[in-house]
């Protein structure tokens, strides 16, 4: 008979304890113990197994057509340029996102690409995924839909059909009659993936999981999940917009450097091949608290308006929200501005926001994060042909960016007569740069800037 027991897993590293402690005895991270249920299968010896054979790494042939074509170029380009054959892959995103859209059309165009696509679904029935293959132009003979959520049909399923893509939507709703935990536990989760690993890795078998993500943005479940896989992919943006950003954090077959740019429409995900001046085009350059930065996002250089709102306030602690990039970069930038430029922003709300639903990361937009607050500040705007971009240092200098010849060339690119840059980085430029129709200013300090 199967015995039960209680323990507690971390959904940080996956480890299990005897008992409940504030932090993870094996990890070292606090409050991320969760109780499970268990039941462990009377023990049976294993069957015995032939040993491998160690082989020489340079005697090993490449494999044949090692990389799948979806014929999704922005998806192709994230995964590195194609789909490595046999990889087990990782989407994640917040709820809406359209991370099952996105998995349904790439099933159909490997379908139509000829390889025969297993669909489990465990969160919609069969007649919903076919009528959002319907309304997406996803319908191909030999993508095979089949509602599960147990493991074990899952894999009879895989096993019948001689598929060789799988896609599970979601890990989370899967489970394995050999565990007692719920859909969705850590044991579960953690137990799922492995098994789907280790049955899709020898036969070669591509395979897809859709998982969830927390409050906090982070994905659910163990930590062990994204050790199991072969790569990780975010699916980003805001679902009440349309523009949406599929980006890799953990890629072992291709850089994590790229950055795919899809567009929710009325038939699905489509591709915006050409992202220039997408996060502008609505952009009122008359009003005050706007600025234009070029950032760098992966090998993508984006042009993306910030705005900043300053409204005076009579509570003694002023509000601070941030929305698109770190909040504590700002809060850096707001104490540079209040303390080397002598700004009175004590007394007043500080917005600011990245519009499109963008999201910047580097601190090359400091300095327009900084102008565009200034801009709100004195209810001035800022000069509607100019883009700027700096890192700005606790002392009110502007060090050096990388890239800084891609942002100036996508600036003239979408028409605007100057850019303000660390002077540092002027002094590298070639002289070509300089034949171009924009000004480039190059500032030491921040006061100089603005």
């Amino acid at each position: 008979m199967p015995r039960r027991r209680t323990v507690f897993l971390c959904t940080e590293c996956g480890a299990d304890h005897p008992s409940w402690s504030g932090r993870c005895p094996s990890c070292g991270a606090w409050n991320t113990l969760v109780e499970e249920r268990l039941e462990q299968p009377g023990r049976s010896p294993a069957p015995g197994r032939p040993a491998p054979t160690p082989v020489p790494v340079g005697a090993i042939p490449a494999a044949p057509g090692s990389r799948l074509l979806s014929g999704i170029a922005e998806l192709d380009r994230v995964f590195g340029g194609g789909i490595f054959r046999g990889s087990v892959n990782l989407l994640g995103g917040e709820p809406g996102i359209g991370k099952s859209t996105m998995m349904l059309q790439l099933a159909a165009a490997l379908a139509e690409a000829g390889e025969t696509v297993l669909y489990a679904t465990g969160e919609e029935s069969a007649e919903q995924v076919a009528e959002r293959a319907r309304r997406t132009g996803s319908l191909a003979g030999r993508l095979l839909v089949v509602p599960a959520t147990a493991l074990g049909e899952i894999a009879g399923a895989l096993s019948g059909t001689g598929a060789s893509i799988l896609v599970v939507d979601s890990i989370q709703t899967i489970f394995s009659d050999d565990l007692s935990g719920a859909p969705g536990s850590v044991a579960q989760v953690r137990h799922c993936a492995s098994e789907i690993v280790g049955m899709c890795k020898p036969s070669g078998v591509t395979a897809f999981l859709v998982g969830h993500v927390t409050k906090d943005g982070m994905l659910a479940g163990p930590k062990v999940l994204e050790h199991l896989v072969d790569s990780v992919v975010a699916f980003e943006g805001d679902a009440g917009r349309g523009h949406r950003m599929l980006r890799a954090v953990k890629n072992r077959f291709g850089s994590t450097n790229e950055l795919g740019l899809f567009r929710m429409g009325a038939q699905g995900l489509e591709e915006v091949p050409d992202p220039t001046g997408i996060f502008i085009a609505d952009r009122d350059a008359s009003v005050p608290g706007s600025c234009v930065v070029p950032t760098i996002d992966g090998n993508r250089c984006l042009l993306v308006e910030v705005q900043a709102l300053v409204n005076p306030t009579d509570y003694p602690q002023p509000v601070r929200k941030v929305s698109g990039m770190d909040p504590n970069r700002v809060a850096m930038v707001l104490a540079v501005l209040s303390r080397r430029l002598r700004l009175p922003l004590g007394t007043a709300d500080v917005f600011v926001n990245v519009t499109g639903g963008a999201r910047i990361a580097e601190p090359a937009a400091d300095l327009a994060v900084a102008a565009a607050i200034a801009s709100g500040l004195q209810d001035k705007p800022c000069n509607p042909a100019a883009a700027c971009c700096g890192e700005i240092g606790l002392a009110g200098e502007l060090r050096a960016i990388s890239d800084g010849e891609r942002r100036i060339r996508e600036a003239v690119h979408l028409g605007f007569k100057s850019i303000v840059l660390p002077e540092s980085n002027t002094r590298e430029l070639k002289p070509s740069l300089k034949k171009l129709p924009i000004k480039i200013h190059g500032c030491r300090t921040l006061h100089e800037a603005l």
